[in-house]
């Protein structure tokens, strides 16, 4: 076996309770036969792999479009809010991304600079500005984001509505286990 084969075995097997927690201290697996360890195994494997393949893609289109994290969520925020006819503002922004005016202005002047987006007078309030894209930063996210949703949504549809259900399901009550609620150490 090469090297490389170890990496992959070893990778595979860190969410493995077998070997990660072989005396159960933390997972209890003793109630499942093997098929069933290494189905729940394997579906642990192909979230982390989802994960890693949208951390990679979401990498290459920032690092593309030289915008951090939060330019982008900024990006598809205006977006969709054009799409609806809603006025984009700094105080929308600033709500929407969890951060202060302040940094909302110096995101904003970093857009502007970059040729990502344009602030215009508001349509109803003469003291505020809205936000708009470009015309040539919507098509550059259309063209790698949009189209990569576009693929996740063809593949949701592919599924029946009971096993969109379960998915649904699945994916909601693993999210509100990174919910952290109590101190690690109590």
């Amino acid at each position: 076996m090469s090297s490389k084969d170890d990496a992959q075995r070893i990778s595979a097997s860190l969410i493995d309770p077998r070997v990660i927690d072989p005396r159960q201290e933390l997972v209890r697996h003793d109630d499942l036969d093997d098929d069933e360890l290494d189905q729940i195994v394997r579906l642990l494997g192909a979230i982390r792999g989802w994960r890693e393949a949208e951390q990679r893609l979401s990498f290459v289109s920032r690092s593309h479009m030289k915008l951090n994290e939060t330019d982008m969520k900024a990006l598809r925020y205006i977006i969709a809010s054009m799409n609806a006819g809603v006025p984009v503002t700094a105080g929308a922004l600033s709500d929407h991304l969890h951060v202060s005016t302040a940094s909302v202005t110096k995101l904003l002047d970093r857009l502007e600079k970059a040729g990502h987006v344009v602030r215009r007078p508001h349509p109803t309030d003469r003291r505020a500005v809205t936000v708009e894209i470009t015309p040539e930063t919507h098509r550059e996210v259309r063209r790698t984001m949009g189209l990569q949703h576009a693929r996740r949504f063809e593949v949701a549809k592919a599924l029946t509505p009971a096993e969109r259900e379960t998915v649904t399901r699945f994916l909601d009550d693993l999210s509100a286990t990174t919910l952290i609620t109590a101190p690690l150490d109590s």
